[in-house]
């Protein structure tokens, strides 16, 4: 379930989808990412090897990582964005985040957020580093005691199947790895995974007053707003 939901890598259905599963995808996210943040780290690595613009290199390794996950995280920024600025009506709201199309305000947070990952990204470990960090705060915004926004679709599946301690325990697996980062004083790593946490649990909870709880774009506009949160620590 977490491979082929989070990444375009071809795998099988799994069999039963419920909480244990739910809980068990969401917790695995960031190992199932890996082969993302390695094509990015190799992308950034090739470019800078070639001598390739900076800039032209990190869009590449972002639009690789795009292009791993069906842009899914990139549409579900746009789309909460969209509907965190249509109403204070809850359900309007939700009906914005439920259409396909983009407005002015998530077109607007797609590019703003893109340019502070493309104009941050500059080194390979920084990538791969920086994708993962993303994808462990899926298991946060899943904790036990968030809940969904809607009795359907894949926030109503995966909202509140992590157990609290499993979600924290991954935020602090990930900061003692990121002290391994290299070329970095050791606690820039840790900086990055505070600060990445920090902006996804801001937007869970403007999110879970506006929205009565996540949904599977919340889920998506938070991995987003931790990457980029991420890799301007790291930059």
């Amino acid at each position: 379930m977490a491979v082929g939901t989070l990444t375009t890598i071809p795998v099988p259905a799994p069999r039963t989808i419920n909480p244990r599963t739910a809980s068990g995808a969401m917790v695995l996210a960031p190992l199932a990412t890996l082969p993302l943040a390695l094509a990015a780290a190799l992308i950034v690595a090739a470019g800078q090897a070639l001598h390739l613009p900076d800039l032209a290199t990190a869009a590449l390794a972002v639009g690789a990582v795009a292009l791993g996950s069906r842009g899914l995280h990139l549409d579900g920024l746009a789309d909460t964005a969209d509907g965190l600025g249509a109403s204070y009506d809850r359900a309007k709201a939700l009906d914005v985040m439920r259409r396909g199309d983009s407005g002015p305000t998530g077109v607007a947070t797609l590019v703003l957020t893109l340019l502070i990952q493309v104009g941050a990204l500059t080194d390979p470990y920084q990538a791969f580093a920086a994708v993962l960090i993303g994808r462990c705060t899926l298991s946060m915004a899943c904790a036990r005691g968030i809940p969904s926004a809607r009795p359907e679709g894949l926030g109503a599946t995966v909202a509140g199947s992590v157990p609290r301690t499993a979600a924290l325990a991954i935020a602090v697996a990930a900061a003692a790895l990121a002290t391994l980062l290299p070329g970095l004083p050791w606690w820039r790593g840790p900086l990055a995974v505070v600060l990445a946490y920090a902006v996804t649990a801001a937007l869970l909870n403007r999110c879970t007053k506006r929205l009565g709880g996540i949904t599977g774009d919340v889920l998506g506009a938070g991995v987003e707003a931790a990457v980029a949160a991420s890799l301007l620590a790291l930059a």
